[in-house]
């Protein structure tokens, strides 16, 4: 699950975790996210990190037609349903079976507890063309790996999926499973504490890492990271 500190929702921010619904547009469709702060806590609100993820993605920096990504503790879902509108293929002069092709193939994943709230909300906000390309899965980092074939994907996403430091060693062992040598990995997240530092400073002892943006209103980072070839480690 995305996973972020309680007392961010201290206040004013208190309110928009309440509401039912969240409304945003990208990739020029309205997207209407449920969320159950009451019953799923964390893991049903919409955070900050993936609103300037799902912006990040919507400015082209990462081409995703033809891309096979995968979210990382979703929660509501946001970025991965954002990543297959935009990776959608569908224009006047291209026949749905090509589409389905060169289209985004976007797994999104969390723990078993959340998977059918966060299946709820991709369904509701893809149009039937592209449902069959972005499948609900379940994964626990560090867990049911064998579940995914080793390098499986082109682009891991995550948005604040970096706060619970006895997660950092399996987080790590889930990107370095599904990451080929040619893996991009972006992950958005605001820096909190000291082990949220200490969490990147792990990263870069397997991955090339780099921050690609930062929102200075919503304070939130986004890091891309590659693995390292063996010869760089020599």
């Amino acid at each position: 699950m995305a996973l972020v500190p309680y007392e961010e929702t201290a206040g004013m921010g208190l309110q928009k975790f309440h509401k039912p619904l969240a409304t945003f547009s990208f990739a020029n469709h309205r997207i209407q996210i449920r969320q159950d702060w009451r019953q799923l806590g964390v893991a049903a609100v919409v955070w900050d990190a993936a609103v300037v993820l799902s912006t990040y993605l919507e400015t082209g920096a990462v081409e995703l037609r033809g891309c096979r990504a995968v979210e990382l503790g979703a929660g509501t879902g946001l970025v991965g349903i954002v990543a297959a509108l935009l990776g959608d293929c569908i224009d006047l002069h291209m026949t749905l079976s090509l589409s389905h092709i060169l289209g985004a193939h976007v797994t999104i994943t969390d723990r078993k507890v959340a998977l059918e709230f966060l299946k709820s909300n991709v369904q509701a906000n893809l149009p039937p063309h592209i449902q069959p390309k972005a499948v609900v899965k379940e994964l626990t980092w560090g867990q049911n790996l064998g579940s995914y074939s080793p390098g499986e994907f082109d682009l891991i996403l995550g948005a604040d999926i970096i706060y619970l430091e006895e997660t950092f060693t399996d987080l790590l062992q889930t990107l370095e499973h599904l990451c080929s040598n040619h893996s991009v990995i972006l992950l958005a997240c605001r820096i909190r504490y000291e082990r949220d530092n200490n969490f990147l400073a792990m990263l870069e002892r397997q991955f090339n890492v780099s921050k690609v943006h930062y929102d200075p209103a919503k304070d939130v980072h986004i890091y891309k990271a590659q693995k390292r070839h063996q010869r760089e480690d020599l």
